[in-house]
């Protein structure tokens, strides 16, 4: 005998759509973290011909050099592990686990946290730019070189990257505190339904066995 089950909800839209925001932002994590590590050689090369016309010594266009890779390889292992996070938050999402939806938030308010700090370190820079001894100045002259030697496209995509991520966690963020959203998180799983259980006879002695006719005379 079958029983009918409760047709599971469906997702709202606000859920879908922060789930597919976190999936491309996923997708875009992985893409810069490669094309960071490739636009590197040619980076380091630019401005290792630039340096030569400076009055650096070997040693301080190395120390440079190596900050410069360090920083590349540490901002492509980051966006590299960012990506399979932002991904399961997205599959979460999608189960309906609310404890994912807190989690979304609070990477989502870190996100933004870094994005602001970000901002303000260039604004800063921009306007009280490093001063350095006089002794120093060859260090200014190879820190001057880095943006030069990055390609024409490298620095605007990255401003454009990091704002297009702190609007992504935005969104993201208030497509999940949407009422539709609440009533979708907050609904319970349906409890599965046992079938109905029979109660077993009780229990019967056994009766005697018939007699055997009588025997014929």
């Amino acid at each position: 005998m079958s029983y009918p089950e409760s047709a599971p909800a469906r997702r709202p839209a606000a859920v879908v759509s922060a789930a597919t925001v976190l999936l491309v932002m996923a997708v875009a994590a992985l893409a810069y973290a490669v094309v960071d590590l490739v636009v590197l050689g040619g980076t380091v090369d630019a401005f290792r011909s630039a340096a030569r016309d400076t009055s650096a010594s070997p040693e301080q266009i190395n120390d440079v050099v190596t900050l410069l890779r360090a920083s590349a390889v540490l901002s492509a292992v980051v966006a590299a592990l960012s990506a399979p996070l932002l991904a399961g938050l997205a599959l979460g999402l999608l189960a309906g686990r609310n404890g994912v939806r807190v989690a979304t938030w609070v990477v989502s308010g870190l996100g933004l946290f870094g994005g602001c700090c970000s901002v303000a370190v260039v604004v800063g820079e921009r306007a009280a730019p490093l001063q350095l001894g006089s002794g120093e100045q060859s260090l200014a002259e190879l820190l001057g070189l880095i943006g030069d030697a990055y390609p024409s496209w490298w620095i605007p995509l990255n401003a454009g990257l990091s704002v297009a991520q702190g609007l992504g966690y935005l969104v993201v963020a208030t497509l999940l505190a949407l009422p539709a959203a609440n009533s979708w998180f907050a609904r319970r799983p349906p409890t599965p339904t046992a079938p109905p259980s029979f109660t077993p006879a009780p229990h019967q002695p056994l009766s005697a066995p018939p007699a055997p006719p009588y025997p014929p005379r």
